[in-house]
């Protein structure tokens, strides 16, 4: 049954918003800025105090999260983004350690209430259904859990398969923008990306399942896959690097054990040809994030080969991804659902690249994590580790293979340090797991 709409404003909608709510926000090209700035406006006028605000990896200005808004905005995000990451490193928002695959259940199970949750839709079908486009994530659960939607109604807003569907009688309040969703434009990779791509690539048998999520490296790593056949896709996000291949027909999802022939994602973020590409496509599935990151889901499938990024892994294989010393980087993001998925998978790898230094040369192999760095994939999750220099698989290794392993994928300056501090902590028999490991 079709439900009429009636429009209303931005400044109208956000009316609904009380002090102390929490208001969830669709993510990343998603946002709907229209309603973030009329909530702000209305915040700098003194209608509101201590609104919580909640969401994942956001595009945009995040204007209800500048230190003049403290008291009256308070972000608690699920994932610190490129746009409030400092603010979160001053201290004037934080951020809610949880699982990518959880962050749904924070509404569903009750833990976190959600007052009014601001979406942005696509314009609705002759039954009445909007799309939500390229934000299904933790949203879809938002929008079950509200006590007030708002929706902003654009046409720019791709119309998405999977889980993305909700009928305008469940949205209270419409608003009507046609601003073109917000893009990511990527680099090409550089040298020493492409050698972590190929070492990456490497690892990537015909059949397999991939998850990556969007950058350098992983575009480096699609990049080289051009003569791999039936490679399947089942991720939290993607972007452009995977298009060429879709073409080629490389990426089909043949060998893929459930949703075959699909593409599954949760949230993406690229240029207009991903909106478009995913636009009244079939083949590609936006589901819940509940579904997407579910380490028992993932596994179903064959060959999940699931590549990660690092900040830095000490030599025992503790992982830190979120911060380092007290900054805050990130948050936990998927990288535990889809190492535990990948590596329960049937042939499947669990892989983290990263370069093995940072942009001021200093070594991203490290004898111990710094001082407060948190570590989001332990030592026991860790499986392979990719840097320029090669690939090394610590699973099922003893602390002191692991740490000769890594040593030989460090960059070579760091390598006789990084030695030194492996004897002092492991002792002489270092020297006799050196030689056993060929090193």
């Amino acid at each position: 049954m079709n439900h009429p709409i009636r429009f209303t404003t931005p400044e109208e909608a956000v009316k609904v918003i009380k002090s102390g709510d929490h208001v969830h926000l669709s993510s990343v090209a998603s946002v709907p800025q229209i309603l973030v700035r009329a909530m702000t406006a209305r915040g700098e006028a003194g209608e509101l105090q201590h609104v919580h605000i909640h969401h994942l990896h956001t595009e945009g200005e995040a204007l209800y999260a500048v230190p003049e808004m403290e008291g009256i905005f308070q972000l608690d995000s699920f994932f610190v983004g490129g746009n409030v990451r400092n603010i979160t490193q001053q201290g004037f928002a934080d951020y809610i350690p949880v699982f990518l695959s959880e962050t749904q259940r924070l509404y569903r199970d009750g833990i976190l209430p959600c007052n009014v949750a601001m979406i942005q839709v696509s314009t609705p079908d002759r039954h009445g259904y909007v799309s939500l486009g390229t934000s299904v994530d933790a949203t879809l659960a938002a929008v079950e859990c509200a006590d007030t939607v708002i929706a902003v109604v654009n046409r720019h807003v791709p119309r998405s398969f999977g889980d993305s569907f909700i009928h305008t009688s469940q949205i209270d309040l419409f608003v009507e923008d046609d601003t073109p969703l917000i893009e990511e434009h990527f680099a090409e990779p550089n040298d020493l990306e492409c050698a972590i791509g190929r070492n990456c690539a490497a690892l990537i048998e015909d059949g397999a399942c991939l998850q990556m999520g969007i950058g350098a490296i992983p575009n480096a790593v699609l990049s080289q896959l051009g003569s791999h056949k039936n490679l399947g896709v089942h991720t939290e996000m993607f972007a452009d690097g995977v298009l060429p291949l879709v073409e080629s027909g490389v990426i089909n999802g043949a060998n893929k054990k459930i949703d075959k022939g699909k593409m599954v994602s949760t949230f993406l973020m690229g240029s207009h040809r991903v909106y478009d590409f995913i636009d009244n496509n079939p083949g590609v599935l936006m589901k819940d994030v509940g579904y997407t990151n579910d380490p028992f889901i993932i596994a179903q499938n064959p060959k999940v080969t699931a590549i990660n990024s690092a900040l830095q892994i000490d030599l025992t294989g503790q992982i830190c991804a979120d911060s380092l010393g007290t900054r805050f980087y990130s948050g936990v993001g998927g990288q535990v659902d889809f190492i535990y998925g990948a590596s329960r998978s049937e042939g499947g790898k669990a892989i983290v690249a990263m370069p093995s230094v940072t942009n001021k040369g200093i070594s991203k192999i490290v004898p111990v994590l710094a001082e407060g760095a948190g570590v989001v994939t332990t030592r026991a999750h860790v499986h392979w580790i990719v840097t320029e220099h090669g690939a090394v698989n610590l699973y099922g290794k003893s602390l002191q293979e692991r740490a000769r392993l890594l040593i030989s994928i460090a960059d070579p300056a760091s390598r006789e340090e990084l030695d030194r501090a492996a004897f002092e902590r492991f002792g002489p028999h270092h020297h006799y797991i050196k030689s056993r490991c060929g090193i």
